[in-house]
């Protein structure tokens, strides 16, 4: 049994990357069942909460260190088979999806700071506030952070459909670029 050698592979995203992104993929599916339970009051709500402060701000650290990590180091090139505006929408996606990743957990942390209410996550830790104490910043908070979730949930959709599309139909080897090699006999 080998490993299928992919260090000198220059179509596939580096291991950091692929890490990186399985790691934020699962947490937003987390974040969107508990999101969703939230919404429809299912379950303990103060538990519910504090699993969702604690992985929002796992994402957000995510994100940071997710884009840090890309500027660092070149993404393999864009497969052959995408014409020029399947790229342009690409690329449109994933800069969405990125700003979502950082601007989302912002809010929500602006939102709970302004809620009054301290911020602790998962281990009893604290986080400081970063938005004044204020009703009507709250409930405007509140709106945007609802907004954007939606957002992100249709982009997420979105980026699946799309590769799901490319990986089922196309058979272009797009997902590929993402996985890890598989063991062979």
């Amino acid at each position: 049994m080998t490993l299928r050698t992919e260090s000198l592979d220059a179509t596939r995203f580096g291991t950091t990357a692929r890490i990186l992104h399985w790691l934020m993929a699962v947490l937003i599916v987390v974040m969107i069942f508990v999101g969703a339970a939230m919404v429809g009051y299912l379950g303990d709500y103060s538990l519910l909460l504090h699993i969702h402060k604690s992985v929002g701000l796992a994402i957000l650290v995510l994100a940071v260190i997710r884009i840090g990590n890309r500027v660092l180091h070149k993404p393999p090139p864009q497969i052959d088979t995408l014409s020029r505006p399947e790229r342009f929408v690409a690329t449109g996606s994933e800069i969405l999806m990125y700003t979502l990743f950082l601007v989302q957990p912002i809010v929500g942390w602006c939102l709970v700071s302004a809620s009054g209410i301290p911020i602790q996550i998962v281990g009893g830790f604290r986080i400081p506030a970063i938005a004044p104490t204020d009703a009507g910043v709250y409930a405007t908070l509140r709106t945007l952070h609802s907004v954007l979730a939606y957002v992100l949930l249709a982009a997420f959709v979105a980026h699946i459909c799309a590769v799901l599309f490319h990986a089922m139909l196309l058979r272009d080897k797009l997902l590929r670029r993402m996985t890890f090699p598989v063991l062979r006999r």
